[in-house]
């Protein structure tokens, strides 16, 4: 078993990740494929936001496997590291439909499960939190089963811009 980090961002190399903008409705951050011969495990997720919504709003973001996939930027096989340097490339599917960031459309998700959902408070609620991490405990890691897609989805009442990442096993 390998594990392997991905974020929402281009492979970082001369320049630092860019972060991507939530919108005011639901979006795709980042998305993972697995193949048909392969499922993952869950070992940690998280997200970083540049601010808190505005005023009362709020915002949530999820992490979730879904059926159908999400249009996303494409991401290349050095955008998922592999944690070990002497571990295989990522068996993850990559493309538009496959595994990547940055949604352009959701599609229609049938069924669903849901691992993890965190609420954003707006700056008057208590703007918490803008930075999350979470780490499952061995015996309760969720599993992504093959042919199907994690994704991180976020909402917001306005936009704030986020970095996302998920680290796994296969």
């Amino acid at each position: 078993m390998h594990r392997y980090k991905v974020g929402n961002w281009a492979m970082a190399t001369t320049a630092a990740p860019v972060e991507v903008t939530t919108g005011t409705s639901i979006k795709t951050m980042l998305q993972l494929a697995t193949p048909a011969t392969r499922q993952i495990q869950l070992i940690s997720w998280g997200f970083t936001l540049d601010a808190a919504p505005a005023t009362t709003g709020e915002g949530v973001i999820e992490l979730m496997q879904s059926d159908v996939a999400a249009t996303v930027t494409a991401h290349v096989a050095a955008g998922v590291q592999p944690l070990d340097p002497n571990a295989p490339a990522s068996l993850l599917t990559l493309g538009t439909s496959a595994t990547g960031y940055t949604a352009t459309a959701e599609g229609t998700t049938t069924a669903s499960r849901s691992f993890d959902t965190v609420k954003v408070s707006g700056v008057s609620n208590g703007a918490w939190p803008t930075s999350y991490a979470y780490q499952w405990m061995p015996d309760e890691r969720p599993i992504v089963a093959v042919s199907k897609f994690l994704r991180v989805r976020a909402t917001f009442s306005a936009a704030v811009n986020a970095l996302v990442w998920v680290t796994f096993d296969e």
